[in-house]
C-alpha cells in the first residue's frame, strides 16, 4: 500500500557520509568516538550521579569498548548517532551527546546526553545539545527532536529549556531506574523553532 507522503529524509542520509566532527564555536567539539575514549567513559560511569539518572553501568574498560563499537555501528545503520563531547583545545572527554531512535522517514530523533563530573555546571551539556540540534534540524533536515529526562532531574530540565526544547508534558511511570519507576518530562524542538 503506498504512502500519501514522502519520507522526510531518505535512507542513506547519514550512512552515505562519514560521521562529521561538529565544533560548537565556544570551546567544545563533538567528534566521533575512538577506542582510546574507553577508559574515560568507564571512569565517567563510576560516578554515583550517572547511576542515579542512567540505567546502565560500566563494569570494565573492555565493556565500554563494545559500547563504542555499537555507537559506531549505529551511524552506519542510521539508528543512532553518538558523539564524544571534548574540549576543543585539549581533546579531553567531557561528555556524550547523541541522537537515538532515529526515524529518517518520519524526520524524528531523540536527543540524549551526559557529562563527566568535572564538566558539570559549565554549560557543557547545553552547548553540545545546541550544536547537535542545529546540525540535525538545520543541516541534515530532521523535523522534530525529542528530549526526555526524569522529572526529578532538574539539571537536565534546565539543559532542555536553555537549548530551546519546549516542555510538552509528562510521561507517567515511563522509565525504570534502580530506585523504581520515574515519570519523565517530554521536551521537543521542531524545525523552525
Amino acid at each position: 500500500m503506498p504512502y500519501l507522503t514522502r519520507p522526510v529524509l531518505p535512507a542513506g542520509t547519514l550512512s552515505g557520509m562519514p560521521q562529521p566532527t561538529l565544533p560548537t564555536g565556544d570551546g567544545l567539539v563533538l567528534r566521533p568516538w575512538r577506542d582510546d575514549d574507553a577508559p574515560a567513559v568507564h571512569d565517567a560511569f563510576q560516578d554515583p550521579a550517572m547511576h542515579q539518572w542512567h540505567i546502565r553501568t560500566a563494569d570494565s574498560v573492555d565493556e565500554v569498548r563494545t559500547w563504542i563499537a555499537e555507537w559506531r555501528q549505529g551511524w552506519a545503520g542510521e539508528r543512532t548517532a553518538q558523539w564524544a563531547v571534548a574540549d576543543a583545545a585539549t581533546d579531553r572527554l567531557l561528555g556524550r551527546v547523541a541522537l537515538r531512535d532515529i526515524l529518517l522517514g518520519d524526520g524524528v530523533a531523540e536527543v540524549a546526553y551526559w557529562t563527566v563530573a568535572a564538566a558539570r555546571g559549565r554549560g557543557v551539556a547545553a552547548r553540545a545539545t545546541a550544536a547537535l540540534a542545529r546540525w540535525a534540524l538545520d543541516e541534515i533536515g530532521l523535523h522534530r527532536l525529542e528530549l526526555t529526562h526524569a522529572l526529578a532531574n532538574e539539571a537536565s530540565c534546565a539543559v532542555a529549556r536553555r537549548t530551546g526544547f519546549t516542555l510538552e508534558g509528562t510521561k507517567r511511570s515511563a522509565l525504570l531506574h534502580p530506585d523504581g519507576w520515574h515519570d519523565m518530562h517530554l521536551h521537543a524542538r521542531v524545525r523552525g523553532d
